[in-house]
């Protein structure tokens, strides 16, 4: 990691807090919307319900996440910099592995008889995982140059 002051490395990584706050805030939002949508409507679409299911609950647990990571975020000392760092890679490529679950489940989903249950949840956990991947890949090029 090269130099950085650790207020500088504080104010990044709040800002990072606050972008995958709005994230989840929107997921929740729209993921509710889409439900709302086909209840009120009378509608019925597995793969609305199932996309509107993920993404309101992986905004949900995001926000969560986020909620408690901010309350104790702090100026950070080259070890903790360092295992921030660290915890960054991992998060991406745990995002990686979610974007390939999802992938996973559209595929299996349509080669198993067009389960679009299941087409719709896959599609949820790519756009979930792909979109916490951008955010935290934002972080580590600022962190990293």
């Amino acid at each position: 990691m090269p130099f950085m002051w650790a207020d500088t490395l504080l104010s990044a990584e709040r800002a990072h807090l606050f972008r995958l706050l709005a994230w989840s805030a929107t997921s929740v939002l729209m993921g509710t919307v889409i439900l709302a949508w086909l209840r009120i409507g009378n509608r019925r679409s597995l793969l609305l319900q199932h996309f509107g299911l993920q993404t309101v609950g992986w905004g949900m647990v995001d926000a969560t996440l986020v909620a408690k990571r901010l309350q104790h975020t702090l100026p950070r000392d080259l070890s903790a910099a360092t295992r921030l760092d660290r915890l960054l890679w991992l998060n991406i490529g745990l995002d990686v592995g979610y974007i390939l679950v999802g992938l996973t489940l559209l595929v299996a989903g349509w080669r198993l008889g067009r389960k679009l249950g299941v087409i719709g949840a896959g599609l949820g956990i790519v756009v979930q995982g792909a979109a916490l991947a951008l955010l935290d890949l934002m972080l580590a090029a600022q962190i990293s140059r």
